[in-house]
């Protein structure tokens, strides 16, 4: 396959890794926006800023110049910019007769949209999908045994991200359930955050099993009212990306609320990181769509308060235990 990775970051660095070292010897261009950056990439042949000690197969090309000219011969595009960039780059690939996977997870946040529905809007003849799951770019990079979700509707989309990734060292699953995979995704970055709060406040492994646990029902609520399986939740880009996010110490909206159960200011916390942290982006979205549906999301509210810096740490865990007994 001819396959072209858009976006330089660790994470579609590592998927242009993992399908340049396939069994199958794919035919992989890794695209990135900064030329500086790519130049870099292409004389010291790893993405030192990133993914620093980890070099790149010799079927990986860095590519630069726009990206149409890469486009003509692909069999396979995968996204792999923040949320944000999502609706431009499908603009540009409106006409492309391929399958696309996008690999952020988040909702648009002057939408409030999902990635499929921002597809639906902007490139609604597009055969894409989803490529999620419980996955740190550097393991994935590394060869790390992983196993990820392809989710689309399009029977075509899930094959080829089958046939590009799966192999010896990383399971791919299939999923028609793109809506459930997705709200998984994006979700659990905003309970990482809670969970790392929990964490950072030294509030017990007790404490943290709980709040995980009833992340999980948050998510799935919010997943069936926007019309995926409650099945999905139960899988790995549901359960299995909470856990991994919630606990991983190579989380970055783990380390969001490690952070800032230090005090520290959310601005300080994310310029130290350097990173994307898409549950900071995706907060105030969720929430804001749970409530247009009706649905009841106290963690989340949480977390939106703690980012507003309308609560301090230990007052939200406080409102949290507070709340009036319900069954489960």
């Amino acid at each position: 396959m001819n396959i072209v990775v858009i976006g330089a970051g660790a994470w579609g660095t590592a998927i242009a890794i993992s399908a340049a070292s396939h069994v199958a010897a794919h035919r992989v261009q890794l695209w990135g926006r900064d030329e500086r950056q790519m130049a870099a990439m292409r004389q010291a042949r790893e993405n030192a800023r990133y993914l620093a000690g980890v070099a790149f197969p010799p079927l990986l090309e860095v590519v630069g110049a726009s990206i149409e000219e890469h486009l003509a011969g692909a069999d396979l595009v995968f996204l792999a910019t923040p949320t944000a960039a999502l609706r431009g780059l499908l603009g540009v690939l409106r006409h492309f007769q391929g399958p696309v996977a996008w690999l952020c997870k988040g909702f648009e946040a002057q939408t409030g949209q999902l990635a499929h529905e921002v597809c639906a809007q902007v490139a609604p003849q597009l055969q894409a999908g989803a490529l999620s799951g419980p996955s740190f770019a550097l393991e994935v990079a590394r060869m790390q045994p992983t196993a990820l979700v392809a989710a689309s509707a399009h029977a075509s989309v899930r094959e080829a991200l089958v046939q590009a990734l799966h192999g010896r060292h990383l399971r791919v699953y299939a999923n028609d359930d793109l809506v459930g995979v997705e709200v998984g995704g994006a979700v659990k970055n905003v309970l990482a955050i809670a969970t790392g709060l929990c964490d950072g406040l030294q509030l017990g492994l007790n404490a943290r099993a709980a709040l995980i646990t009833r992340g999980l029902a948050e998510m799935s609520r919010l997943g069936v009212a926007l019309g995926a399986c409650t099945e999905t939740f139960m899988g790995l880009s549901g359960l299995g990306d909470l856990v991994l996010t919630a606990t991983g110490d190579l989380s970055r909206n783990r380390t969001v609320g490690l952070q800032l159960a230090r005090g520290l200011p959310l601005a300080q916390v994310l310029s130290d990181l350097g990173h994307v942290a898409e549950g900071v982006h995706s907060a105030h979205t969720v929430a804001a769509r749970a409530r247009q549906l009706g649905v009841e999301m106290p963690i989340v509210e949480a977390v939106v308060a703690l980012l507003d810096g309308t609560t301090r740490p230990e007052q939200a865990v406080a409102q949290l235990m507070e709340r009036d007994p319900k069954g489960e």
